[in-house]
């Protein structure tokens, strides 16, 4: 489970790289005037693709918002992927340490009721060992994933509202 976490969380903070810090408006604005061409991140992308559908629906007459929507729901799909994977997991990490607690606890039960309190296999400390081990590794995976992952769902959310605003400027401004 912790591998998977890391790659998820790993794929989001790679795929939210929003690029540079300035503001939407001043992005499209040179863009536009062809100051600016390189991509560096998803709302880059999402500008160089939001004015390239204005100008193929300006020839056209229709109205380009749909067209940026379409267009739009990809990067938005992308935004989102592996985030019910990151909840789930920081979800069910420290219910499987819970399950190694309860294993745990019934070995060292059991060595208490076969009066094996002293033998090579561990007896009470094996058990109370692997329930503590088991809590401490569910509790290991759970916490950063869950500080991880609320730092990108917070990162994905300001995105998205960026890319309403994309296609508010482009269709109100009419670039």
């Amino acid at each position: 489970m912790a591998a998977v976490l890391w790659y998820a969380l790993g794929y989001r903070y790679y795929t939210l790289d929003r690029g540079l810090k300035k503001s939407v408006r001043t992005l499209i604005r040179k863009f536009d005037e062809g100051k600016r061409d390189a991509c560096d991140g998803i709302i880059d992308s999402a500008i160089i693709d939001a004015i390239g559908i204005s100008l193929q629906s300006r020839g056209c007459g229709s109205e380009p918002r749909h067209y940026i929507d379409d267009k739009f729901y990809y990067y938005e799909v992308k935004i989102k992927r592996f985030s019910r994977l990151i909840k789930a997991i920081v979800v069910a990490a420290p219910l499987m340490g819970l399950l190694g607690t309860v294993i745990g606890m019934i070995e060292t039960f059991d060595s208490l009721a076969s009066m094996s309190l002293f033998s090579q296999s561990g007896g009470i400390a094996g058990g109370i060992s692997q329930a503590l081990f088991t809590t401490q590794l569910g509790l290991v995976v759970a916490v950063p994933g869950l500080i991880g992952g609320r730092l990108l769902e917070n990162k994905a959310q300001i995105i998205l509202l960026e890319l309403e605003q994309i296609k508010d400027i482009i269709c109100s401004e009419g670039i």
